[in-house]
């Protein structure tokens, strides 16, 4: 079986759009010989800035032979119809078959299609590919019609086959007509080359310095980076980011070392990795032992005579600059900073819109400051420093730092706070409030911080819950989910015993309003449990217990627009004690006794719901021992009464470990007692009292978890 070799040479192609334009190629190409009746045992696609490669191995030659039975119409049909099927099926009348059915004479036609040699196929599908490819920007030029990220300027495309012998595939697109020829690096090894598949093209692009494998590049300046930083005494800051984006940027990495001026040295290192990284793509190298950024690593794209000493002096001279910049909008913030505070610096919120139907950003800023102030104590937090840093969270957002780094926002917050003089929590919370920014993001746990977080999200929530400015379908403008997330993780991760109903009414008048924002956190709370291994069942589960279920209550308060509904105890709306029922429930129904109890629990439910249905009533009117007739019976009720005591003292210290403990205590005596006793007895006294204590067991389980949303 032939191996298959492509390259699509051409300008350079920019780096962010590289690995998905490998990915792109190399889906398309073999989705289309795939569906043109080739087969391939495994294909890679490659990205440098100027080439496109693929690599196919173990392609079929050709392509099947197909042969095809095709039904036609009565040999008395009019000849028309005739016609049109001979037209369809390709074939002329007399190759045609006539075979008797029940309904008459019927033709058929047998039409066989040869199978087509693999240059053909692969031709035909790589011009298709090249014509249609989905870059997310492209362009023409000269006098064709093919568009392309960048000019395109060659096409490799050959065939190699077992004997090593490569073969160009016959293809031609705009003019530009396939060989076997591709370029090495643009400086260092000019000309064009033949190859003979892909180990040999690899192997001679290397030795004409290109790396082909992306990977393999980003290797090389971590490893050669990490290094120089080394010997010097220091390290460097990681950037994931970064090293892809540098590593698309050359096909033969030159690493090098460089110094920044020390009069650049004292800026916060944020400052430094943000404008050297944004503006230059260069490394950041730290001392280990004072967090200071000192050095920097910037990637070349080729070697020379003097081991980059041109290029360094070049890079520092255009990164002292940039620095320049930095400097003296830190100076100047820091200027306003300690003349008028940092209440004086975020005075400009006043003129800057929020939104157009929630005021400006200061506006927001006295929002989230009665909002911290309202629940901090429900977080353990002193109100008067709540409030303090929530007045000045988003003061940095009027710096001339953050104006020119906005991801810097918040971090510049920190620091600029320190300059003010304030203290207790209130830097931290400045930099802290816009966590978690998403499911990786470490999520805050100084008091203060936490309270402002919350704070921000909530009001973000019922703000934009208050202009009916909701999600769509895919659609969120003003991150809410993000914000929902937010709080769901503040609230469990931190352990926060908030009233988030209450909380929410207080700021959205309608109550169905207040119904959907309740539904919506409760979905983001869903999800959380979720990505923890949570079952769905279960969290539905714990979301209904003690017969007093959350979404019902809204669901009332939603059909009689009536808030009072909605004003519960507020454990009901805990979405913190959701969880750790949930999480619970979730470890038990995983032990052997979690599983038995379930399906005894679901045995008495079932009997007593057909019972209840057949009657007409409803078996609560307590079980009496007296009418016990088995010891399993009268064990029974000595395990209930025992257990629904256990359960409720756990429930009210909110210990659902030892609630799902005592639940599996019952296991044991259910059992027994399914065994031993006929519920539906011919007495219809003892019936009663038997399904009177199957309502028990019910209500008891009931109190734990609603185990009826169980599946299984």
């Amino acid at each position: 079986m032939p191996d298959l070799l492509i390259e699509l040479f051409s300008e350079e192609i920019p780096a962010r759009m590289q690995a998905r334009a490998a990915d792109d190629l190399r889906k398309r190409v073999t989705d289309g010989l795939v569906e043109a009746g080739l087969t391939y045992a495994g294909a890679a696609g490659f990205a440098t800035p100027r080439r496109l490669a693929l690599a196919i191995e173990g392609l079929t030659g050709e392509s099947p032979s197909l042969r095809e039975e095709r039904k036609g119409p009565r040999v008395d049909a009019p000849e028309k119809a005739i016609d049109g099927f001979l037209r369809g099926a390709g074939v002329s009348r007399d190759a045609l078959e006539v075979r008797d059915e029940k309904k008459g004479q019927v033709y058929y036609a047998t039409i066989t299609k040869p199978g087509r040699p693999a240059p053909e196929i692969v031709a035909e599908v790589l011009e298709q590919v090249i014509r249609t490819f989905p870059w997310p920007k492209s362009m023409r030029w000269g006098a064709g019609s093919l568009r392309w990220v960048r000019p395109l300027h060659s096409i490799l495309c050959i065939l190699t086959d077992e004997a090593g012998e490569a073969h160009v595939v016959p293809m031609e697109v705009d003019g530009i007509r396939a060989g076997d020829t591709t370029e090495g690096h643009r400086f260092m090894a000019p000309g064009r080359f033949s190859v003979t598949g892909f180990e040999d093209y690899a192997a001679k692009l290397k030795r004409a310095h290109v790396i082909l494998d992306a990977g393999e590049r980003a290797a090389h300046i971590w490893h050669e980076a990490s290094n120089q930083a080394f010997a010097a005494g220091l390290e460097l800051v990681e950037d994931n980011g970064l090293l892809a984006e540098v590593a698309g940027l050359v096909e033969w990495p030159v690493v090098l070392l460089g110094q920044i001026d020390a009069e650049f040295l004292d800026l916060p290192p944020e400052v430094l990795q943000t404008s050297m990284k944004e503006h230059q793509k260069f490394f950041s190298v730290r001392n280990p032992k004072t967090g200071r950024i000192e050095r920097f690593v910037t990637v070349a794209n080729r070697e020379t005579a003097d081991h980059g000493a041109t290029i360094l002096a070049g890079n520092q001279k255009v990164l002292s600059a940039r620095l320049s910049d930095a400097k003296f909008f830190w100076e100047n913030d820091l200027r306003t900073v300690r003349d008028k505070g940092l209440e004086g610096m975020g005075a400009g919120l006043a003129q800057v819109t929020f939104h157009n139907k929630l005021g400006s950003q200061a506006d927001r800023v006295a929002r989230i400051e009665a909002l911290a102030r309202e629940i901090a104590p429900m977080v353990g937090a002193k109100p008067d420093l709540a409030a303090e840093a929530a007045r000045v969270c988003k003061a940095d957002l009027q710096s001339e730092m953050v104006g020119e780094f906005p991801e810097l926002q918040g971090l510049m917050g920190r620091y600029y706070a320190q300059a003010a003089g304030h203290d207790d929590g209130v830097p931290e919370a400045c930099e802290e409030h816009y966590s978690p920014l998403g499911p990786s993001d470490e999520v805050p746990s100084r008091l203060v911080s936490v309270t402002v977080a919350l704070a921000d999200k909530i009001d973000t929530l019922t703000g934009f819950w208050a202009i009916d400015e909701k999600p769509t379908g895919s659609k969120d403008p003003y991150a809410l989910r993000r914000a929902a997330l937010g709080v769901i993780r503040l609230v469990v991760e931190n352990e926060v015993r908030i009233n988030l109903h209450k909380v929410i009414q207080d700021r959205i008048a309608a109550p169905h309003v207040v119904h959907d924002l309740l539904q919506f956190l409760s979905r983001r709370l869903e999800q959380v449990l979720r990505a923890d291994g949570v079952r769905y069942d279960v969290i539905e589960a714990c979301f209904n217990t003690r017969g007093k279920v959350l979404k019902d209550a809204q669901k009332e308060a939603l059909e009689l627009d009536a808030p009072d509904i909605l004003d519960r105890p507020f454990g009901e709306y805990d979405l913190f004690l959701v969880a750790e029922r949930a999480k619970a429930l979730s470890s038990f129904l995983k032990t052997e006794e979690g599983e038995n109890l379930l399906q005894g629990f679901k045995r008495a439910n079932n009997i007593l719901t057909q019972a209840e249905e057949k009657d007409g009533v409803e078996y609560s009117f307590g079980a009496d021992p007296k009418f016990a007739e088995d010891p399993t019976e009268t064990a029974l009720f000595d395990a209930l009464q025992a257990a629904e005591a256990k359960i409720a003292t756990a429930n009210e210290t909110e210990d659902f470990t030892a609630a799902m403990a005592a639940m599996a205590s019952l296991r044991a005596p259910l059992d027994d007692f399914f065994e031993a006793v006929q519920i539906n007895s011919e007495s219809q006294v003892l019936r009663r009292n038997r399904l009177n204590l199957l309502f028990t067991i019910r209500k008891i389980c009931l109190q734990a978890a609603d185990l009826t949303r169980l599946e299984g």
